[in-house]
């Protein structure tokens, strides 16, 4: 049975939302973060997660993650710890092609895909767009709006660093999940939220209260 489509998160009126792609890659901590504060934010996101997340979240956490997107909605929020009054979330299913956010003439603030697998990586390199979130993500590049990817693994093989220079020169910026250490990290959330922060900067956005380098004294 075809996923619901519904009407998205904002209207013609409301500014453009940011599209959260979830990747099959570990790491998931990093999309709930990403949206626990974006919706804290207020902002408008619509959240595509590849078929493999749903295996990444049994495997990590032992969690079922619901197919159907209102269900989905509701599983995000309730990840990321907030109400359903806090922003605007769409859901969209990974197979869902025809969504609304696989059209150029659809505007938003770009894309984030966290975490970003090599997978993922490789297609996005080679123009290959297998299902909803590498037609998104392929299409900002073609728009020449903002992606931002959020790899996270290691090492990296020739292959791997190969095919993110490729997505670089094609514009893309590369925000590795390395986590900085002078803003004295005190939980793993702290080490996470730094790295969401940094990659949510390329796309000019600061909802994240981290302790940013102010230079020596």
């Amino acid at each position: 049975m075809a996923p619901q489509r519904r009407t998205p998160p904002h209207d013609t009126g409301s500014p453009s939302p940011l599209i959260l792609g979830v990747s099959g890659a570990s790491g998931l901590i990093y999309a709930v973060r990403a949206l626990k504060f974006l919706l804290a934010a207020e902002y408008a996101v619509e959240l595509v997660a590849s078929k493999s997340t749903y295996m990444v979240w049994q495997a990590e956490q032992n969690i079922r993650m619901p197919v159907e997107p209102l269900q989905q909605e509701q599983f995000w929020r309730q990840q990321a710890g907030v109400g359903v009054e806090q922003g605007k979330l769409y859901c969209h299913h990974w197979g869902d092609v025809g969504a609304s956010i696989a059209s150029g003439s659809y505007r938003t603030l770009g894309m984030v895909v966290i975490p970003c697998s090599m997978s993922t990586v490789a297609k996005l390199a080679a123009g290959l767009s297998s299902d909803l979130l590498e037609r998104a993500s392929d299409v900002q590049l073609k728009e020449g709006r903002k992606l931002v990817l959020v790899p996270r693994e290691t090492p990296f093989s020739l292959i791997h660093l190969r095919n993110l220079t490729m997505l670089a020169e094609a514009g893309a910026r590369i925000v590795p999940a390395i986590p900085a250490w002078y803003h004295k990290p005190q939980t793993i959330e702290d080490l996470v939220d730094f790295v969401v922060a940094r990659a949510l900067d390329q796309l000019d956005i600061d909802c994240i209260p981290i302790q940013r380098w102010q230079g020596r004294d």
